[in-house]
């Protein structure tokens, strides 16, 4: 092929084009090898000299062109490495300006959780988790609580639109099917968390939907020494030996007798304010040696069998253990904070 010098004016002009379009570095040096490499367009040129009509004219010619060329694709590189260099001292900018990203973290009570779950794991429990949305039955007639019985009003239910069905009011319920399921494979020991939900009013210290830890033994010869020293060492392993717990007679229908432990309040220590009602206690749940109605009902011989349950409000652990004072800090949408610096 015989190159004219319009020829060669041509390839200057279409390339000194696409060398001033070049973005970047990258492009640029694609460029440079397309017509300067080794197999470049300028050496395929100097092969075919000796075709032109005027091979010394237009040698001259090609090389005056390669020099041109150079020195516009190195001017070009200049630039093109200070606005390289401009961006990646933005992106340094930005970072150092702004930061890592914060790593998320878990829930308080989701952490509250798991430390209850490793305290009973270690005692030979298992865990359990179970519908939220229960019947009537597994909510309170097995439970001992008959229709129309007083307890009922107390718990504020909310109900659904399916007949008998309800969002369950206590983690009880959970214990009420498991019994039932376990009867002939004794003895038990299982816990259980969850969510429950009740129409209370919400405020500082309540909440229409809060969590429950639920623990439950049946077995020969359980007696209430041993729901005792449970609930003790549960206390002493997430607040430490120093914690003060009273337990007191309460009446819960699904156990006889019922017991209700207190926790001295962490926030006044014991003096009294508006976080525990200026009783100096904050309490903590229910518990008790379970009904042998209860037990007879799931189908367990209350005469061979006994055993214990409780339930303990997550929250209210989970505020204890970093000092909140106010549930809805818990149950709101602003967590942006770490659980160790509440």
């Amino acid at each position: 092929m015989i190159y004219r010098q319009m020829d060669l004016n041509k390839i200057k002009t279409d390339y000194n084009e696409k060398i001033n379009k070049a973005e970047n570095s990258a492009e640029l040096e694609l460029i440079r090898i397309e017509l300067l490499g080794r197999n470049g367009l300028i050496n395929k040129l100097f092969t075919e000299i000796k075709t032109a009509p005027n091979p010394k004219e237009y040698g001259q010619q090609l090389n005056s062109l390669k020099n041109e060329l150079e020195n516009i694709i190195k001017e070009k590189s200049n630039n093109t490495i200070n606005v390289d260099s401009k961006i990646e001292n933005c992106k340094l900018k930005i970072v150092n300006s702004f930061g890592l990203p914060k790593v998320g973290h878990l829930h308080p009570i989701t952490i509250t959780e798991r430390q209850l779950n490793e305290v009973f794991r270690k005692l030979g429990f298992s865990i359990y988790n179970s519908p939220e949305i229960v019947t009537n039955e597994y909510n309170f007639l097995r439970l001992n609580v008959p229709q129309n019985h007083p307890a009922m009003d107390m718990q504020d239910t909310i109900y659904i639109k399916q007949p008998q069905c309800l969002l369950r009011t206590q983690t009880s319920t959970i214990e009420s099917y498991l019994l039932q399921q376990q009867s002939k494979n004794l003895p038990i020991r299982a816990a259980f968390p969850g969510c429950v939900y009740r129409n209370e009013k919400v405020n500082r210290s309540n909440h229409f939907v809060f969590h429950q830890y639920q623990a439950v033994v049946v077995d020969k010869g359980v007696t209430m020494k041993d729901l005792i020293g449970t609930m003790d060492l549960m206390f002493k392993t997430l607040y430490g030996p120093s914690v003060v717990v009273r337990y007191r007679c309460k009446y819960y229908p699904e156990v006889e007798p019922g017991v209700g432990p207190d926790m001295q309040c962490f926030n006044c220590k014991g003096k009294g304010c508006v976080l525990c009602k200026y009783a100096g206690w904050i309490e903590m749940g229910g518990s008790g040696m379970i009904h042998p109605k209860v037990l007879q009902m799931a189908g367990i011989d209350p005469k061979i069998y006994s055993g214990f349950a409780f339930g303990m409000g997550l929250d209210r652990w989970t505020m204890a253990e970093n000092y909140i004072t106010d549930i809805r800090t818990l149950m709101g949408g602003n967590l942006a904070y770490k659980p160790n610096e509440l």
